[in-house]
């Protein structure tokens, strides 16, 4: 399981990503930082003219800072010295009026875009975009996290729901253009219908499939840049300027870009019942279990629904007959639980794609072996 959002101590001191910095995809101002500076075309704190994110004009407006004036003087954001916690001292935006389906067919805003810098010594920093109950972002629908000292250095984007973090996509920091230590970086998340798309000048980075449905109304959504991980180390980033507004989409050939066509991230079958009371106890556990048994018979068929109740939790699974029958649950559910379908984990994909071709291999062999096999196996969760 994913769910560890942090880095750990004995990760400290692994190597730093060293690479030279390709011209053609740091950010958007000229062919060197040192040319761009020289030139004065346009300044580290700001955006290039050429994006079009002015203090306002129709297509959208500058969130932060709040006011720009002509007086030189440069207005930024960076973690409090001595925060204690990610939301001491965090940067949080409002982004107003998100309609899914305008922002979907490019009529409505969709487009977030920061410009920052990162000291070279920094270890990682994070920023989360939340729906409108997000609870104290225990639900954040887009979660972007560059690691310097893990793994070599990698990029995680990740969701959450009701507190647990779910399955990252995690890019080598070496695939995407240098952020660490240079003098300022542009990046643009876009979001469509199916997914949130991340640009850092002009390469398309990583893309997350929605994993939680968008707001259906129209609402505004929530930017936050925490002050410290979950654990209280403190993050260090500076951010300049923060954007939000309509843009045409960007995302062009896709091959290549981390996220796209990983697998199928939604589960046909299997819903995933959030908001409920917190269970502590294996007799709970057992009620609850029943009660989500009792209530979702129907959609079962013959042999019922299968439940999945961690311990310690405040969610459950419930696994149905038919892709059909899942989506008549949602529809008739809706007023007692709140649910969405699950995820599937790349173990439970995987295990898809071998049975499948396994199928393709016997055909007009009629052996049912492989499919028992399956359901003997179940599923594993992340």
């Amino acid at each position: 399981m994913m769910g560890q959002e942090e880095d750990v101590d004995d990760l400290l001191h692994a190597p730093l990503v060293t690479r030279k910095n390709p011209k053609d995809l740091y950010d958007d101002e000229g062919p060197s930082l040192i040319a761009n500076i020289g030139a004065a075309k346009t300044p580290p704190h700001d955006f290039s003219k050429s994006l079009g994110m002015g203090k306002a004009n129709l297509s959208g407006k500058v969130l932060f800072p709040e006011t720009l004036d002509n007086t030189g003087r440069i207005e930024s954001w960076a973690p409090p010295e001595f925060a204690d916690g990610p939301t001491d001292g965090a940067l949080e935006l409002e982004l107003p009026d998100f309609h899914a389906q305008k922002a979907s067919s490019g009529s409505g805003n969709n487009t977030l875009a920061i410009k920052f810098s990162v000291p070279k010594e920094s270890r990682r920093f994070s920023f989360n975009i939340a729906g409108p109950n997000h609870g104290d972002y225990n639900n954040v629908l887009f979660h972007f996290n560059p690691r310097q000292r893990q793994k070599g250095g990698h990029l995680v984007i990740n969701d959450k729901q009701e507190g647990t973090w779910g399955q990252g996509i995690n890019v080598p920091l070496s695939q995407i253009p240098v952020i660490f230590g240079q003098v300022s970086c542009t990046l643009i998340l876009q979001i469509t219908g199916d997914c949130f798309d991340v640009f850092i000048g002009d390469k398309h980075c990583a893309r997350l499939d929605h994993r939680t449905s968008l707001p259906r109304e129209n609402c505004s959504l929530h930017f936050q840049v925490p002050s410290t991980d979950d654990y209280g180390s403190l993050e260090n980033w500076i951010v300049y300027r923060v954007w939000w507004g309509r843009k045409d989409l960007k995302a062009g050939d896709l091959e290549g870009v981390a996220g796209v066509n990983q697998y199928s991230s939604v589960h046909p079958k299997k819903l995933f019942i959030s908001g409920l009371t917190k269970i502590k106890h294996e007799a709970q556990v057992d009620l609850r279990r029943a009660e989500l048994e009792r209530a979702f018979r129907k959609y079962g068929g013959a042999l019922g629904c299968k439940v999945t109740v961690p311990t310690n939790s405040t969610f459950a699974f419930v696994e149905v007959e038919t892709e059909r029958q899942a989506d008549i649950a949602l529809q008739e559910m809706a007023h007692r639980y709140r649910l969405n379908r699950a995820r599937r984990s790349k173990h439970e994909a995987l295990q898809e794609e071998r049975a499948a071709a396994e199928a393709k291999a016997n055909a007009g062999g009629g052996s049912s072996t492989v499919g028992r096999k399956r359901r003997a196996e179940g599923s594993e969760w992340d």
